[in-house]
C-alpha cells in the first residue's frame, strides 16, 4: 500500500540577508560630527554590526575597527564577521556619545552614524535619519539630535532613551532639526554582501 501526500514540493529559494537600514551624506570635503544615521533592527549587535559593516566596508576601503558606547546593547562581542574576515569590536561608557556608533577605515578613516534605536517608530527614524544625513544644516551630535526629537515627538521615543529628554534643548536646536528632518534623505537599501548596489546609491 502506498501513501500520497497533498503537501506540494520542496523549493530552494536563495537567501538572502537582513538589509542594512543607513542613511548617508553626500560626499563632501566637509564631514562634521556625524556621516549619517543607522536603524538597526534589533539590539543583538554580533548580527546588526555584521550587517552593517558588509555594506560600508567596500565603501571605505576596508573596516579596520568599530567602536560602540556601551549604554544600550546588552551584549558586545569582541569581533563580528565582515566579508568573510574578523572586526574587532572596542567600547566605551563615556569617550563616545552614547547614541553614536564609529566604524574606522583605512581611506575614509572613519564613519560616525547616529544610531537610532531599534524600537523606534518609522516616522521617528525617518526624520532622525533625514537630519543625520542633512548636508545642508549646521553640524549636530547624535544626542543633540535625539533630544531634539524627544522634545518634538516625545511620544515616538522609547524609555531607553529618557537620558536625551533630561539634558534638554533649546529652540534653535530643535528649528534646526526639525527643518533637517523635513529636507529628503538617500536611504540605502542595499543587502549586505551587495557593495555595487550599495555603492550606486551612495555616490
Amino acid at each position: 500500500m502506498s501513501a500520497t501526500t497533498d503537501r506540494p514540493p520542496l523549493r530552494i529559494v536563495p537567501f538572502r540577508a537582513p538589509t542594512a537600514r543607513l542613511a548617508l551624506k553626500t560626499v563632501s570635503t566637509f564631514r562634521g560630527p556625524l556621516d549619517g544615521a543607522w536603524w538597526p533592527r534589533s539590539r543583538d549587535l554580533t548580527h546588526e554590526l555584521s550587517a552593517l559593516a558588509d555594506v560600508l566596508d567596500p565603501l571605505s576601503g576596508r573596516i579596520t575597527r568599530i567602536a560602540v558606547n556601551a549604554t544600550y546593547w546588552p551584549a558586545i562581542p569582541s569581533r563580528v564577521p565582515v566579508n568573510g574576515r574578523e572586526v574587532r569590536i572596542g567600547w566605551f561608557t563615556t569617550e563616545l556619545d552614547p547614541h553614536k556608533i564609529m566604524l574606522l577605515s583605512h581611506t575614509t578613516g572613519s564613519w560616525n552614524l547616529l544610531v537610532i534605536p531599534p524600537e523606534t517608530n518609522a516616522p521617528a527614524a525617518a526624520r532622525l535619519m533625514a537630519a543625520a544625513s542633512d548636508s545642508a544644516g549646521p553640524p549636530t551630535t547624535a544626542s543633540t539630535l535625539m533630544a531634539a526629537e524627544h522634545a518634538l515627538h516625545g511620544s515616538s521615543m522609547t524609555a531607553l532613551d529618557q537620558d536625551s529628554e533630561e539634558k534638554g534643548e533649546d529652540e534653535d536646536d530643535t528649528s534646526s532639526y526639525r527643518a533637517a528632518a523635513d529636507r529628503p534623505c538617500r536611504l540605502i537599501t542595499a543587502n549586505a554582501g551587495s557593495p555595487d548596489k550599495a555603492r550606486s546609491r551612495v555616490r
